[in-house]
């Protein structure tokens, strides 16, 4: 018999679906079910490589790491990365499909469908539970026709369905209620509860809000699940980097360069958290004053971003910057000699001059590099330890005349080799390459991090685990009795 669904939907973008799968699937796994995640169509530049080379949203990767499994194309089908305000490339089962506009994409939305039920019934046949997750809002009326990720997943699988609403944005009460209103009758009866997300304060002080919500509805209110801060897992997509962040003006601040389509800048999360180091995104070149080094993060239109440097006067900047320099992928793409797209592989292609800050050029080809990868660094602060990452890039660099690899691959994917890979410059103080996950590597990020002037803590202290403490967070919300009723699988 398939397995059960549980599936998380939510009155908006951004109401904390992801984070709260991730933690039901380790509370799941935490009861010794089987549990995978599943989210039919994902659209976010921030992407993760499974064991196989396929592509799917770095969010679901991390749910399976919640979950304690190796994340896999079928949890999440259907991946759309923009490139622009207009112009995806769909990714279609961990592999390029098409690059489309958006009215070209919903005309085709029909013939995916299928792909979506086959991908969710191999998870059934192989897992006790699947916890699927929806997106935006359920009732984007104009949309519902072509859904390919909520109601209709949920109708599909007949799964027990729980709708989340973001009380820290405030309207909560129109939010629930008023999605509730529009679901059609048979959405309508999956709905089992209703979750009140990032509540700051004494949840007690809500026991009116909860009483209203349950009278008006007639669903129960399952949980208020507190505002947890630092929680330390990467952000779903770019919406985050829109919001304010606080200017930190002490200790160590690396500046990023928030490109346009920015891509997995969750790569930067492990400095961030580093006691004394701050993270800036930054926009303009009058941002770059007090930071001790760059990085230019990748991005999924490297062509429009170089020129989005150049109209926001970064050559300049850059160049005259004394500090560090490194690159990711895109980033790595944009700090050399010339970038050519000559099959349009990213919106219109063309050609265009680098910042001139490495020896390499890149000719972007047909075919997208997606895999696993281990690196060994070939700089003395790298450290010796294996570096562990991930490829996805559709350009191929060069190195020009007697330019120096940053690194040595040892092993893409199961094959084994020793490819020289990345750049260097003579002094050392620009570099890049195409794995992203880097900094995720204790002896590699501390090793660069020293080299800006950074000391590292004199006392130890353990380190708790994200999921662990995410999940402890959620239960105690929801209450054993909620749990127990959720993870039900027997039929």
């Amino acid at each position: 018999m398939p397995a059960p669904v549980l599936m998380i939907v939510g009155t908006a973008s951004s109401a904390g679906k992801s984070t709260l799968v991730a933690a039901l699937c380790r509370l799941a796994a935490r009861r010794g079910l089987r549990v995978a995640p599943f989210k039919a169509q994902n659209m976010s530049n921030n992407a993760a490589v499974t064991a196989d080379g396929g592509e799917i949203a770095r969010s679901t990767a991390v749910q399976a790491a919640a979950a304690g499994i190796a994340p896999t194309v079928a949890m999440n089908p259907i991946l759309i990365k923009p490139e622009g305000q207009r112009r995806s490339q769909i990714i279609v089962e961990g592999k390029p499909w098409r690059t489309l506009d958006a009215a070209d994409f919903w005309q085709r939305k029909a013939l995916l469908w299928p792909v979506v039920t086959r991908n969710l019934d191999a998870l059934r046949a192989e897992y006790d539970l699947v916890i699927a997750e929806g997106a935006g809002s359920p009732v984007e009326l104009n949309l519902k026709a072509g859904d390919l990720v909520n109601m209709r997943v949920a109708v599909y699988a007949r799964a027990r369905t729980l709708l989340v609403g973001d009380i820290d944005r405030g309207g909560i009460f129109a939010q629930l209620l008023g999605t509730l209103m529009l679901l059609e009758p048979d959405e309508r009866q999956l709905i089992e509860g209703l979750i009140i997300n990032r509540f700051r304060g004494d949840p007690a002080l809500f026991a009116d809000g909860v009483r209203i919500l349950e009278e008006r509805s007639g669903v129960p209110v399952l949980g208020v699940v507190p505002w947890i801060e630092d929680l330390g897992l990467p952000e779903e997509d770019a919406v985050a980097l829109e919001q304010a962040r606080p200017v930190v003006t002490q200790g160590l601040t690396i500046a990023v360069i928030q490109l346009p389509a920015i891509a997995n800048f969750d790569d930067f999360d492990p400095l961030a958290r580093e006691p004394g180091v701050t993270v800036r995104y930054i926009d303009h070149p009058a941002q770059l004053a007090g930071a001790a080094a760059v990085i230019l993060p990748g991005t999924k239109h490297t062509l429009a971003a170089r020129r989005w440097l150049r109209e926001r006067g970064f050559d300049a900047a850059l160049r005259q910057f004394a500090g560090p320099i490194a690159g990711i992928c895109g980033g790595y793409q944009l700090l050399g000699e010339r970038i050519s797209d000559p099959l349009a592989v990213e919106g219109a292609g063309g050609e265009e001059a680098g910042l001139g800050l490495l020896p390499i050029e890149t000719i972007f080809a047909a075919e997208k590099q997606t895999t696993q990868t281990v690196a060994r660094a070939r700089v003395e602060w790298g450290g010796t330890a294996d570096l562990y990452g991930y490829e996805i890039h559709m350009g191929r660099s060069h190195r020009l005349g007697a330019a120096q690899p940053f690194l040595t691959i040892v092993q893409r994917g199961a094959v084994a080799t020793t490819e020289a890979d990345g750049c260097i410059s003579d002094d050392g103080r620009v570099w890049g390459c195409y794995i992203h996950g880097l900094f995720a590597n204790t002896e590699f990020r501390r090793g660069w991090l020293r080299q800006l002037g950074w000391q590292p803590p004199s006392e130890h202290t353990p380190s708790v685990d994200p999921f662990d403490r995410l999940a402890d967070q959620v239960a105690a919300a929801l209450g054993p009795a909620t749990l127990d009723r959720l993870f039900t699988v027997s039929p």
